[in-house]
Order: C-alpha cells, then structure tokens, then sequence
C-alpha cells in the first residue's frame, strides 16, 4: 500500500483490499454485488448478536 493508505482507517484499508481481490478475478459486477449483500447481512446479523 502507499503512504495514503497507510494512514488509513481500517475499513478503508480493507475496501481497497477486497475491491483489488475482486477485480484481479475478473467477477461479473452483478455477482460481486449479490455475494456482498450476503456478506452484508451476516456481518450484520453478528453485529446485533
């Protein structure tokens, strides 16, 4: 990572992260978006518990 993202939060430091992972796997966006609303909704559902 550069200085920038040094200095970053975390969870932005993580969104680059996984926008990298996904874009070097040459997912179709539409299948991207429907696995992060799962992943969405069960981070989610932890958070409550």
């Amino acid at each position: 990572m550069n200085n920038t993202l040094d200095n970053a939060p975390e969870h932005i430091k993580l969104a680059v992260d996984l926008i990298m992972l996904l874009e070097e796997n040459e997912l179709a966006p539409a299948d991207v978006l429907k696995a992060l609303e799962i992943v969405k909704a069960d981070f989610e559902k932890k958070t409550a518990a």
